[in-house]
């Protein structure tokens, strides 16, 4: 499986669980961490928690354990280690604050139209 299909389960596993302002920021020969980094945020604490929890279910499903996940118990910033993939699930307020878009605004965005839920 490829890294842009283990990105496709990570975003649609957002999107299952209500995720809102999900983006893929294509990380490639711009950070040395992941190919991708998925990110969107949810309104409430057990929101967030249950998309990280998704995305770490349904990943395992398909045959891609997380390496890590960090915040889950404070659920303001859960960050998901998938390897070449790595989901930031925010609560609405901390994405605004830390503005991951803005940090790596040269990272392209990828195209994930097709597997959001219209």
């Amino acid at each position: 499986m490829s890294n842009i299909e283990l990105l496709q389960i990570a975003v649609k596993a957002a999107d299952d669980k209500r995720a809102e302002d999900i983006l893929a920021l294509n990380m490639k020969g711009i950070s040395l961490i992941a190919d991708y980094f998925m990110i969107c945020h949810g309104n409430s604490d057990k929101q967030v928690q249950a998309i990280a929890r998704e995305i770490k279910e349904k990943a395992a499903e398909n045959g891609f354990e997380a390496k890590r996940m960090e915040g889950f118990d404070e659920a303001k910033w859960v960050l998901i280690d998938l390897g070449d993939v790595v989901a930031h699930v925010f609560h609405r307020d901390e994405r605004t604050y830390y503005n991951l878009e803005r940090l790596w605004g040269d990272a392209p965005l990828e195209d994930i139209s097709s597997v959001i839920q219209q």
